[in-house]
């Protein structure tokens, strides 16, 4: 069986929490490991994220730091048990043979976070994507060369809507630049009616869709596409995303994460209001009809 390691964003936001906590009881590394009976290198790998933290050893930490809140001990009771999952525990490993380590974890957030804000300006995000049409990205990526691979891929973006639905919907506030309803990937049928299935979506009450038209001139969101997660359940931070296409990026620092925030912020103040914006959806997929 292979060796799958924990995920490692989870791990960083776990050990932030315990660092900031630490330094918060006015503790050293050195004193701090005196809890564990270790070195205080191992609580710095702990502060890292480099290695699990067990749950025996949360605890001793929590009780050696002065947390005494239930609702504190809890959340971070969960974010650890969340951080040493092994990735072979998710619906995702049965697809591993096509999914990067970065994919996966990616998944990983998604399928605990509690809402998603998004600025795309070439892609309908994959959350909102048709088969065909994730199809035609996928097969214009070049990442995936046999049918099967293409097949499987599409598969798992479909498996990640089943987050927008049931009993554990995720919040997602999804802006887009009008060129992505123009671009005509797989062609005007594809098209069409993955813009159709856009605004039907757009009308799910955890779901909120806004265009930014070509109208508005030079913006904010010209530098790149950028996704927002938050965890309130779970951790106190929030993470951002930037895609490239090498691999993705993970922004954690709180001043990166909040001038993410002003530049979604600044996007969606500029962005035509939810109710316009499905119109103007609706327009365009007559146009794109064959």
């Amino acid at each position: 069986m292979p060796n799958v390691k924990p995920s490692t964003v989870l791990g960083r936001q776990l050990g932030d929490e315990l660092r900031r906590l630490r330094e918060a009881a006015g503790l050293t590394t050195a004193a701090a490991a005196k809890a564990l009976d270790c070195t205080g290198g191992k609580i710095s790998r702990i502060e890292n994220g480099h290695v699990p933290v067990r749950t025996p050893d949360l605890v001793a930490l929590m009780d050696a730091y002065g947390v005494s809140a239930p609702e504190t001990r809890e959340r971070l009771g969960a974010l650890a048990r969340r951080a040493n999952r092994r990735r072979r525990e998710g619906w995702w490993h049965q697809y591993g043979s096509v999914l990067a380590d970065a994919y996966r974890d990616y998944i990983e957030m998604e399928d605990i976070c509690d809402s998603i804000r998004t600025f795309q300006a070439q892609l309908v995000p994959g959350l909102l994507q048709t088969a065909e049409y994730g199809r035609a990205v996928t097969v214009a990526s070049r990442a995936w060369h046999s049918a099967e691979e293409v097949d499987q891929f599409v598969q798992v973006r479909l498996a990640r809507q089943e987050r927008l639905a049931g009993e554990r919907k995720v919040e997602l506030w999804a802006i887009l630049a009008e060129g992505v309803l123009r671009q005509q990937v797989g062609g005007p049928t594809v098209m069409r009616d993955q813009l159709e299935h856009l605004a039907d979506m757009a009308e799910q009450p955890n779901i909120t869709v806004q265009v930014l038209p070509f109208s508005r001139g030079a913006h904010s969101g010209m530098f790149g596409p950028y996704l927002l997660m938050s965890f309130p359940r779970i951790a106190a931070q929030s993470l951002v995303l930037t895609e490239t296409p090498t691999g993705n990026i993970w922004m954690e620092q709180e001043s990166e994460v909040a001038r993410y925030r002003e530049l979604f912020d600044d996007a969606r103040t500029s962005a035509l209001p939810p109710t316009e914006s499905l119109g103007l959806i609706r327009r365009i997929a007559k146009e794109h009809r064959p």
